[in-house]
């Protein structure tokens, strides 16, 4: 079993405060994924930052704020 272990450092979407996070990788799919996405809260504001990253090399693509949509409830045809 393929098991990685990746140290990422990058700033929240939203508060732009500084966030470390090590990531443990492991099983089959780590190698067949060149590109993974996990979410990550930061630890000042508690949102949570979406991070797409190689695993293989820990190299970081993107960050960005996780996407929320609310469903506007329909009105009552009582």
């Amino acid at each position: 079993m393929l098991a990685l272990e990746v140290r990422l450092d990058f700033a929240c979407c939203l508060c732009r405060h500084a966030v470390g996070v090590t990531l443990r990788c492991e099983g089959q799919g780590v190698a067949d994924n060149p590109l993974t996405m996990v979410k990550v809260p930061c630890p000042t504001c508690g949102e949570n930052n979406v991070i797409q990253f190689t695993p293989e090399d820990g190299r970081l693509h993107q960050v960005t704020r996780e996407r929320v949509y609310c469903h506007i409830p329909e009105p009552s045809t009582n």
